[in-house]
Order: C-alpha cells, then sequence, then structure tokens
C-alpha cells in the first residue's frame, strides 16, 4: 500500500478582515495564486498528472459559492483538472488532505492539490448570522438557553440532561466561555495564553521564520502582501488583562484571548511515495494518520481531546512520542483545555505561536496549520507532529505527520 506524502505547501499572509490587507480579493483569485505557487514547487510533476483538486472552505455561499475548486483549476488554464468543494468548518483543508491522503491509500491517484481558503470580508461576518434562513427551528429553544447563557452566566450543564438539544447555532464565543465554566480555566490563564501567543509570534516575525513558509499575494490594485496582518508587536498581558468580556457579562473570553475574523488560503500537493520517488521529488512528510471526532457543539473547543487521541492510537503512537503539536487557536481557554486534557507538553506547542496572533481564516486554516508545522519541525529538528482543532457545531479532528530528512 503506498504512502502519502508532501511535496510542496504554500500559504497566503492572513489578513484581517474587512480592513485588512487581502480584503478586496475574491477567493477564488487568492486560492488560484496559492495553488500554483504549490505546483510550481514541484516542477517535475506535469499538472495534467494531478488528479484532483479538493478545496476546503468553512462557508461555502456567496463569493465562495459554487464549487470553487472547480473554477481555480479552469482561471489556472488546467481544464483537464476535476475540483471538488468541501466544508467541514474549521477543519475544511484538514479534510481535504485526509481526502487525498485515503485517495492514495486506497489507489485511486497519485497526485492531488489539498486547499483551503476563507475570505470572510467578502461573507457576512463569517458566521451562521450572514446566512438568513438556515437555521432549523428545532434549536429555537437552545438559542433562547444560549441567550440566558450570556445574560445570567451560569456553570455550562451537558443541555441533553435537561431534555435539551445542544445549540447547533450556538455563537464561537459561547462555546468558549462554556469551556471556561467546564474546565474551569479563568481569565488569567487565558490572557497568559494570549500573550504567549503573540510573543512567539513576534520573535519568529524577528528571526523570518514565517518568511519561508508565506507566499506573497499580488492584489488587484497591484499590490504585494508579504506579512500577516494580525501579530502585535509588544503585547502584554497588562494590556490583554484590560479588555473587557465580550460575550458574557461575567465571562472570560475576550478580543485579545480569541482569534480574529480573518482572510487567506493555502495550498499543498500531495503525493504517493511511489510516484515522488519516480518523477524524483523530495517529500517534507509523510502522512501517518488522521481522525475525526464529535461532541456537544456547545463545548466544541475540547473537539481536539478526542481526535487526536483517535490518531495517535492509530499511529500506533503516544503524545510523548510527539516533537511539535499545533492547537488551533480558536480560543485560548480551548487550546489549554484540550493541551491539558492530552497531557502535551506546553514547551512543544504551538512554539512559533498560533491563531490568535496570526489569525483563523476557517478554510484555510486546516492547510495553514500543516505549513506551519512542518516549518516548525523544520526549524526544531523534530521527526513527529501533531496537527489539530475545534470544529464549530462540535468536532474535533487531526492528523499526524512525520517529517521526512
Amino acid at each position: 500500500m503506498p504512502d502519502a506524502v508532501i511535496v510542496s505547501a504554500a500559504r497566503s499572509p492572513i489578513g484581517r478582515a474587512v480592513k485588512g490587507s487581502l480584503a478586496d480579493m475574491r477567493p477564488d483569485d487568492l486560492t488560484a495564486q496559492m495553488v500554483r505557487a504549490a505546483l510550481d514547487r514541484v516542477p517535475e510533476l506535469d499538472a495534467a498528472q494531478v488528479d484532483d483538486l479538493m478545496l476546503g472552505c468553512g462557508n461555502p455561499g456567496g463569493e465562495q459559492g459554487f464549487n470553487m475548486a472547480r473554477i481555480v483549476a479552469v482561471a489556472l488554464g488546467h481544464d483537464h483538472l476535476p475540483g471538488t468543494t468541501v466544508t467541514r468548518y474549521c477543519a475544511s483543508s484538514l479534510q481535504t488532505t485526509r481526502m487525498a491522503f485515503h485517495a492514495i491509500k486506497a489507489g485511486e491517484g497519485h497526485a492531488f492539490v489539498s486547499a483551503g481558503v476563507e475570505t470572510v470580508s467578502r461573507f457576512g461576518n463569517g458566521t451562521s448570522d450572514s446566512l438568513p434562513g438556515t437555521q432549523n427551528p428545532r434549536f429555537d429553544e437552545a438559542q433562547e438557553r444560549t441567550v440566558r447563557q450570556a445574560e445570567e452566566n451560569p456553570p455550562w450543564t451537558d443541555p441533553r440532561e435537561a431534555g435539551l438539544l445542544p445549540d447547533a447555532y450556538i455563537s464561537m464565543g459561547q462555546t468558549a466561555e462554556n469551556v471556561a465554566s467546564h474546565t474551569g480555566i479563568g481569565r488569567d490563564e487565558q490572557d497568559r495564553w494570549a500573550v504567549r501567543s503573540q510573543n512567539r509570534a513576534e520573535e519568529a516575525i524577528a528571526r523570518d521564520h514565517f518568511a519561508r513558509e508565506i507566499t506573497p499575494v499580488t492584489t488587484p490594485d497591484g499590490r504585494t502582501v508579504t506579512t500577516d496582518d494580525g501579530p502585535r508587536a509588544g503585547t502584554t498581558l497588562e494590556k490583554v488583562a484590560a479588555l473587557k468580556p465580550v460575550f458574557r457579562v461575567d465571562g472570560t473570553v475576550t478580543a485579545g484571548n480569541s482569534c480574529p475574523l480573518n482572510d487567506g488560503a493555502a495550498a499543498l500537493v500531495v503525493m504517493s511515495d511511489s510516484r515522488a520517488r519516480e518523477l524524483g521529488v523530495r517529500p517534507l512528510a509523510r502522512i501517518v494518520s488522521t481522525a475525526v471526532s464529535g461532541l456537544s457543539p456547545e463545548i466544541m473547543g475540547l473537539g481536539p481531546v478526542e481526535a487526536s487521541r483517535r490518531a495517535l492510537a492509530l499511529a500506533g503512537m503516544a503524545v510523548d512520542d510527539v516533537d511539535l503539536v499545533e492547537i488551533n487557536e480558536a480560543f485560548a481557554v480551548q487550546v489549554l483545555g484540550s493541551a491539558r486534557a492530552l497531557g502535551i507538553d506546553e514547551d512543544k506547542l504551538n512554539v512559533s505561536g498560533g491563531a490568535i496572533a496570526l489569525g483563523h481564516p476557517f478554510g484555510m486554516t486546516g492547510a495553514r496549520i500543516t505549513a506551519s508545522l512542518l516549518n516548525n519541525l523544520d526549524a526544531h529538528d523534530g521527526e513527529v507532529g501533531l496537527e489539530t482543532m475545534c470544529v464549530g457545531g462540535g468536532q474535533g479532528m487531526a492528523m499526524v505527520i512525520e517529517r521526512l530528512r
């Protein structure tokens, strides 16, 4: 059975939504630049030999509607290249990598592009509020319960114990407050993690670390964007601690210990190891295993726990076998809660900062974290990496990779 190997990775800078550096970019045009860059890094591979272009997108509507993957293929002149656009919300482009992994393992192809995009600037506010008419009235009572939580801030309890449906449409900030209540992780710990993320990103920028993974983007007006908008130099605990809670009057979740809304795209080329050898392509990493899991949407931030356990079990590994871990930083509280449940050494975790500093364009994040994990493994001379994230709606997803030297 062939192994699936990652042979190239390209990610855009991450722009802040609405007022950021990529706000004028259409999602399909932004994706096309990253797909072209990923393919250009593998000159030995003829684009005609690519079996499929699979694109993850968290909110596939508006300019992100239709089948963007096919639009990107045609725009790049690859009429032969089929394409599909899929959503697993925050893990959408980890899902497309998983699809490439499975197809190669099944012998159904030798070369795939796994990509992801989200341009929140071009599509409402990036939440279900921008999708009128999508909410099932079966969840109205759960929505009312969420409103009461925001006003009264009671300890989180499983709604099914009271005979209620969990709130499938709950705001992500409310899920973070529920995780804080569920785990007992307080405001100070969350703020300290957020400052760590910003400071680590600032240190990485100073040594040109992200320049190794970022592909510059050319905007419609001819500008060249080369750096992420998000990292805030000089972030201190005092500054973050001064911010007010956003989602509950007496809550713990603030703009400082949460990820922002963003724009960005990324792409990977995934091949069978046999085709890579045949073409003389040097792989960056082998995909060892992937896994998904589900849990109550109201505490979706703990999704990485079970997903990571499953991926590690499939890999025949324990968490101590992993050299570096990347947990997507939707919120500081969910990173801390997931890491502690898994027994992850925080010295191995998000070593160059995470989404609180860099940003979280939903559909891009899976592929972006893969690019960052590869970069960090190389910089720290690590071998085994774990990538994982929570997923809006109550899921988790994880992937184990092995860096190839």
